[in-house]
């Protein structure tokens, strides 16, 4: 099965290298070769329990499939903002492919040096990728991106002891380097940007999702060490726990916003969500699905008797939340897509916070929301955090949020480019909804070392087919200029990558759909 993701990955790869072709892609692959090796040094370290931190079980260390998704995101972004003539975001893409790759290799090393005795032939293919890619930064990146590449090294260090320590069997390798990798970028963004502000310069709604994520985090970090000084129980510490949430939400969070987008952030806000009608449809809309998903969840505990508490739901049930979220995503793509980018901020502030109140068991509804979601748990919940939830938000809203607009004059990408804001619901949203749908139903043809079927996977291609052809339909904006052998091969990769990897599905798959569709 390791051997079939890796082979799908490396399938990534080369087609993006034989797009792009140049020294980033030269060195993605390299990158690619080095990662296939350390896989194998993290997969035994976890096997025997020689890594540093606990990691999540019943699975692989992902490291392979996790290191190729930033570094490629970055070349693909490079490639198309520079056919649109945008230098500055060019050069942004050229940071973000050097930041994975340099996050990827330290990844590498790391397992290459902890293991014992140290593997020779993987210490030669590590030191050789990596000078590769050094001299090709060497001859790409100014000194301020250097500094900027070595800053988010610096960060993903210190915030993956704290949070691999905090939480421990949350994450694999591979998905600790996407998460932490990712917020160590965000968080050195917004403190380069509240460094360099200059007024009407950016976008309102990315310093909004600049501000929300890190913001969640600090307070996330705040809590954890208050927390291991008191009982996180008591009416004392759910009293404090919102009064400083409060606190430091209007007391650094909003001036922190102000200071980027140059207004008030709860007026924007306001403005900004009911600024014309279909807005305001859209918001009573999704609403009404937010109420749906509740209600969801309150039914399923309300048929849990107490002679079943160990019932869990069904494989099925939990894909009503799949089936709820492409209701929710879909009209927002259509209709307002700055909307749903923003609505989608919010939402994920809110999971987070939540979470904090299940996980402290914060009075009035820590101890209650800890049963309501204990129903809905699987085998990837095995750490002290319920995180399934928000990885599902964050697949399906990466795609929109990493959209290159900049690059986009027309409000679309070219060909297959069109349909990347759709990669989340692609992916997630029907594809691998209905893989677990009729795999579990009818499929009896299983893949060689796994779980999953082949019927399955056969079903959600055809399926995401079906909703291509659909998103033709109603979405006007969507041009494909004859690209569909390429989207046909992307969903295809993409499926079976499904079906082999062990990883967080609803995190990986969206991303590898952009890059291939950005490609």
């Amino acid at each position: 099965a390791v051997l079939v993701e890796s082979l799908l990955v490396f399938g990534v790869v080369l087609s993006v290298h034989a797009v792009v072709w140049d020294r980033f892609s030269w060195c993605a692959l390299a990158l690619a070769l080095q990662a296939f090796y350390a896989q194998f040094k993290w997969d035994r370290l976890l096997q025997q329990g020689g890594a540093v931190f606990q990691f999540r079980g019943a699975a692989n260390s992902g490291l392979l499939p996790a290191s190729m998704v930033i570094p490629l995101l970055g070349v693909v972004m490079k490639e198309r903002c520079r056919a649109a003539g945008i230098v500055y975001f060019e050069r942004f893409g050229v940071v973000v492919a050097s930041t994975g790759m340099l996050l990827a290799l330290f990844l590498s090393v790391l397992a290459v040096g902890i293991t014992k005795p140290v593997p020779t032939n993987t210490c030669i293919l590590t030191g050789v990728a990596g000078s590769v890619i050094i001299y090709t930064m060497k001859h790409s990146l100014t000194v301020s991106e250097v500094i900027e590449v070595l800053e988010v090294l610096l960060i993903f260090v210190y915030l993956s002891m704290i949070l691999l320590y905090l939480l421990p069997r949350c994450f694999t390798p591979g998905e600790a380097l996407l998460v932490l990798g990712g917020v160590s970028f965000v968080l050195n963004q917004l403190i380069k940007r509240s460094l360099n502000v200059v007024e009407g310069r950016g976008d309102p709604i990315d310093f909004f999702l600049l501000v929300a994520v890190v913001g969640v985090v600090l307070l996330g970090l705040f809590f954890t060490v208050l927390f291991t000084f008191m009982d996180s129980g008591t009416w004392i510490s759910s009293m404090f726990f919102h009064m400083m949430t409060a606190v430091l939400g209007l007391g650094v969070i909003m001036p922190w916003l102000y200071r980027l987008i140059q207004r008030n952030p709860l007026f924007w806000l306001l403005q900004f969500l009911f600024q014309t009608q279909t807005r305001l449809y859209l918001l009573v809309y999704w609403t009404f699905l937010a109420a749906s998903a509740c209600g969801v969840v309150f039914y399923q505990n309300a048929k849990r008797s107490s002679e079943s508490k160990k019932h869990q739901a069904s494989t099925i049930t939990r894909k009503y939340f799949h089936f709820i979220v492409v209701a929710t995503y879909v009209p927002g793509l259509i209709y307002d897509r700055q909307l749903l980018y923003v609505a989608a901020v919010l939402c994920l502030a809110v999971f987070v916070f939540l979470e904090y109140v299940r996980y402290f068991r914060i009075k009035p509804f820590g101890q209650t929301l800890r049963h309501l979601l204990s129903l809905f748990l699987d085998e990837r919940d095995s750490g002290p955090l319920i995180l399934t939830h928000i990885y599902l938000l964050l697949g399906m809203s990466l795609p929109v949020w990493l959209f290159p607009r900049s690059c986009a004059p027309k409000g679309t990408l070219p060909g297959a480019g069109a349909l990347v804001p759709y990669s989340g619901v692609l992916a997630v949203g029907v594809g691998d909804t209905i893989a677990s749908v009729f795999g579990s139903t009818m499929g009896e043809i299983k893949w060689p070392g796994t779980k999953k079927t082949f019927e399955g996977t056969m079903t959600a291609i055809f399926a995401q087919i079906i909703a291509v052809a659909l998103i033709l339909i109603f979405d006007s904006s969507v041009n494909l200029n004859s690209s569909y052998a390429w989207i046909l091969a992307s969903v295809s990769l993409v499926s079976l990558l499904e079906a082999y990897t062990t990883q967080i599905d609803n995190l990986l798959l969206p991303l590898y759909l952009q890059i291939m569709l950005m490609a």
